[in-house]
């Protein structure tokens, strides 16, 4: 399958029966128990993330990317603590339900700014580019060139997210216990950490905090990688 493939069904999938799926779980409204299970999972992502901006003391005014941004899980805390964001999905539906719960939860119309845009169609410069969940759809080699892609975007930080390769997470993949059925989902790709910590140190960067969240049917290894440290 190619990587146009790949994209090809993600947006379609996101657009489609994805939506439905993931905005139960994105939200906060009666789901199963492994939607349950995923939602607190990436909320923790999420949280981490947060916790992080805040620990620093200074997002106000920093301009950030948020690289798939869903329906707008950190886009819109992230606005609201006072960064300028500029937040894109490769699902319209996504972004028009990102949108409307912007406005729900009292954030300013022009923050964040949301548009419809896959990662290879991304440009401008940020002080900080996020990107959390993606790169799971993408495989290794085509995850080394999205690093990169999102590496000319960032100029002091870039935070992302992937599903970390392990033997036990690869049996656990097979098996069916971490993933929904093919009916369900698109493709899910695991990446060894070693190559994306390689990966970004070809770049210039360098890891300065990373978290890992497990819970029964979500595992994220989470990276923080500055220039110049």
């Amino acid at each position: 399958m190619t990587t146009t493939d790949d994209k090809t069904i993600v947006r379609s999938y996101f657009n489609s029966v994805g939506f439905d799926r993931w905005q139960r779980i994105y939200g906060d409204g009666e789901v199963n128990k492994v939607q349950l299970d995923i939602r607190k999972g990436h909320q923790q992502t999420v949280d981490t993330v947060l916790g992080w901006l805040k620990a620093d003391g200074n997002a106000r005014g920093l301009t950030i990317c948020d690289a798939g941004c869903g329906v707008g899980s950190l886009s819109i805390p992230l606005a609201q603590l006072g960064a300028q964001v500029y937040a894109s999905d490769i699902s319209a539906k996504m972004v028009e339900e990102a949108k409307t719960l912007a406005v729900t939860q009292g954030s300013d119309a022009a923050n964040p700014i949301f548009t419809v845009q896959d990662l290879e169609s991304l440009s401008g410069q940020y002080h900080t580019v996020i990107c959390l969940d993606v790169l799971i759809h993408y495989p290794q080699d085509k995850a080394a060139q999205m690093i990169e892609h999102l590496s000319s975007l960032a100029t002091e930080r870039l935070i992302l997210s992937f599903a970390p390769k392990t033997p036990i997470y690869t049996l656990l993949k097979k098996i069916g216990d971490f993933f929904p059925g093919p009916s369900k989902a698109t493709r899910a790709y695991l990446h060894r950490e070693r190559d994306i910590v390689e990966t970004f140190k070809g770049l210039g960067w360098t890891v300065e905090r990373t978290a890992l969240t497990t819970t029964q049917f979500y595992f994220s290894r989470l990276l923080e990688v500055k220039r110049g440290s």
